[in-house]
């Protein structure tokens, strides 16, 4: 039986996993011999065929150092200085980049209040009224965050719609993918599904919150392109990723590392349409789906609970519900993990616990285990 001296792993965030074996032997692998910087290096140049097969043949990619990095360059390889970004009130860019999009960028954030993380049609729509305002910085660009700050995902049809309602207005269409992964494998659908097949056109691809050590990657969709978001934004990120400090010179390392997770060219490109990943199926989908499977075994288990209420729905890797802040300081000491607004009382509040793609059934089941104790504990 767990005791409260029993020491539990965070469900702080997915950022807190150690990088997955398979992505440290890839570096560990990379590091071999002499190879040409700044990514004219042959694991870059797999890189690139591998995101055609992933994203669709006119995808380019290009390695960043971390993913505020890839949200500030992809913002500004589509977006004018004198224009703004739609987003969500909850965004990332938004409320946990410490400003990055406008003290680096230049970008007027553009928000909407939302209630579960996720943008409509009439959110996008309703700035077409600032368009030739010169007293209005224009909208020039929707950004999407799938999965959201919420944990919520947005299916492919609302992608679909929010894509054209953005391009009907003359707007490109950034994607945060930070958990593109735990969207993926929680709709059963392909990478490019959520992507360039919606009308995304410019993506932050994630990779340290799925098995990732350090480095993301900026995908430019369809990089052949005339819109916004065509040639003349993979033009611009290049230059974009040197003057924002996000150009790797051994950019050999953070290609390896997206190689490991989203495959070698050539492998399956994976999808879980049914079933969990088979044992061959991408790094990335294994990663993801076991992450959202232990958020869905998390929650299970502290719903059961009296004086917990989970309060939104678990749809990737992540549960939000509320209980006693007594209880939540207790159990904090045991486990690390992060308030996120306040509670139905001013005694409750609410919480976010994070599940990776290392979290185990037993560490679930020992963490409800210690929250029934700090619960009868009063």
């Amino acid at each position: 039986m767990t005791s409260s001296s029993t020491p539990l792993p965070p469900f702080a965030s997915d950022n807190y996993a150690p990088a997955h074996p398979d992505v440290l032997a890839a570096v560990a692998a990379a590091n071999d011999g002499y190879a040409v910087a700044y990514g004219d290096d042959p694991w870059t140049a797999r890189l690139a065929e591998r995101v055609r097969e992933v994203f669709g043949p006119t995808a380019v990619a290009f390695p960043v150092l971390n993913g505020t990095g890839a949200n500030v360059i992809s913002l500004m390889s589509v977006t004018p200085r004198y224009a703004g970004v739609v987003a969500s009130d909850l965004a990332h860019i938004n409320t946990d980049e410490n400003g990055a999009p406008e003290r680096v960028g230049g970008l007027k954030l553009l928000t909407r209040p939302t209630t579960d993380a996720r943008l409509t049609v009439d959110d996008v729509t309703s700035w077409g009224r600032e368009i030739g305002d010169v007293h209005r910085a224009q909208p020039a660009v929707l950004s999407l965050t799938q999965s959201t700050e919420l944990g919520t995902v947005y299916p492919v049809q609302d992608l679909k719609e929010l894509a054209a309602a953005a391009h009907e207005l003359g707007m490109a269409v950034h994607m945060d993918g930070s958990r593109l992964a735990n969207a993926a494998a929680a709709l059963g659908v392909s990478l490019r599904a959520l992507t360039a097949d919606v009308g995304v056109d410019v993506l932050s691809l994630g990779a340290a919150k799925n098995g990732g050590m350090i480095g993301e990657a900026v995908v430019v969709l369809d990089a052949e392109g005339a819109g916004t978001g065509g040639a003349a934004a993979a033009r611009a990120v290049p230059f974009l990723r040197k003057a924002t400090m996000q150009l790797a010179s051994k950019a050999r390392f953070v290609s390896a590392q997206l190689l490991a997770l989203f495959g070698e060219p050539g492998t399956p490109v994976g999808t879980t349409p049914d079933a969990a990943p088979a044992a061959d199926a991408p790094l990335w989908l294994r990663n993801a789906a076991h992450a959202n499977a232990m958020a869905a075994r998390l929650r299970a288990g502290v719903e059961a609970l009296d004086g917990v209420t989970v309060t939104r729905p678990t749809e990737a890797n992540a549960v939000f519900a509320t209980l006693p802040r007594a209880a939540a300081e207790r159990l904090r000491a045991r486990a690390r993990f992060y308030d996120w607004a306040g509670g139905e009382t001013r005694d409750r509040v609410e919480v976010r616990w994070m599940c990776s793609w290392d979290t185990t059934t037993d560490t679930v089941d020992r963490f409800v285990a210690a929250l029934a104790e700090e619960l009868a504990r009063g």
